[in-house]
Order: C-alpha cells, then sequence, then structure tokens
C-alpha cells in the first residue's frame, strides 16, 4: 500500500511523480466524491466523472504546490477543485445559452442528499456560498465539501479538525442561511 503521507509529503515539496502516484491511489475515492457531485445532474449535461477527477489532477499539476498534509486534508481540497471545475463548466454552459431566468432554488438536506441539480443551481449555490464565506468561513467549507464534494460528515470533521456535532450543527446553520440567501 502507498504512502499517502510521504506522497503527500514529496508532492508539497513540487514532485510531479508523486502527485501522479498519489492521484493513483487516491483515484477510487476522487471518483467517488466527483460521482456522487455529478449524480446530482440528471440530465447528464455537466462533466462526467472521470473527466472531473482527470480536470481536478490538472488543476493540481498546474499549481506550483499540494497544499494538503494529510488524506482528508487532500480530499477537501479535491472537493475544493472540483467546485471550482463544476462551476467553470456550468458558467461556461450558461454563457452559451445567453442567460436565461433562474428560478428560485431552496437548499436543503433533500438537495444536499442527491436531488438532480442543474447548472443554473450549481452557480445559485456557488454565488449564495461566497457569501456565506464573508460571513462565517467554516460555515463556507462544510457546504462546499458536502454539496460540492460529497463528503461525509466524519471526513469533513477530519478535514478541518472539528467533532462530528460541530459539523451537523455547522450545515444545519449554513443551509438555513443559504435558503434564505438563495430565496431571493
Amino acid at each position: 500500500m502507498t504512502d499517502i503521507t510521504s506522497l503527500l509529503r514529496d508532492a508539497r515539496q513540487g514532485d510531479a511523480d508523486a502527485l501522479a502516484e498519489l492521484f493513483q491511489a487516491l483515484y477510487p475515492e476522487l471518483r467517488r466524491i466527483a460521482r456522487m457531485r455529478l449524480a446530482r445532474d440528471d440530465r447528464g449535461t455537466l462533466l462526467d466523472t472521470t473527466s472531473l477527477v482527470h480536470e481536478c489532477y490538472l488543476k493540481f499539476a498546474n499549481a506550483e504546490r499540494v497544499q494538503a498534509s494529510d488524506r482528508a486534508h487532500f480530499l477537501a481540497y479535491s472537493a475544493t477543485a472540483m467546485r471550482s471545475i463544476v462551476v467553470d463548466f456550468a458558467r461556461a454552459r450558461h454563457a452559451e445559452r445567453r442567460g436565461g431566468g433562474a428560478p428560485n432554488l431552496t437548499l436543503d438536506s433533500v438537495i444536499a442528499d442527491g436531488m438532480p441539480a442543474g447548472e443554473d443551481e450549481v452557480l445559485g449555490v456557488h454565488d449564495a456560498l461566497d457569501d456565506l464565506a464573508t460571513l462565517d468561513a467554516r460555515l463556507a467549507r462544510v457546504v462546499e465539501m458536502r454539496y460540492f464534494g460529497g463528503l461525509a460528515d466524519a471526513e469533513i470533521a477530519e478535514a478541518l479538525d472539528i467533532g462530528v456535532r460541530t459539523v451537523r450543527r455547522d450545515w444545519e446553520k449554513a443551509r438555513l442561511l443559504l435558503a434564505a440567501a438563495l430565496r431571493h
């Protein structure tokens, strides 16, 4: 079994081979995160799972250094990268359509747990999440990792070095704040 911590250490120092090995070792988990995120789009208009993971790899490869210190942080950072990729892709497709009135959205646990999400919803949640980050960055990270990354509460807790109960409280608080923001 490949030692993830040593691969991360080498990747942080700019070793491209270590980054490639790291992605290979964590590829099944990265595909699971991507699949969970893309499963929300029942029309298949967003990237496919393989493309999203590969785009994530390219995003890491083009960065000067990997910022993560352990497996949980790497997966959380990957969720952030996937969010960025999905949002950029949705923006590009939305721009191609030249607008179109985006409907009012609500964010509740049904949406977070797998309800289909179109490109307009991705963009709406992204904008609301940016606003939330100005109020409370940790709440925004919890939403980002759960909604965009598909991480479980325990994985989020490990990545943020907080308790699972704190993650659940943060999720509920963030969900209410985002629901209010999305209604406007």
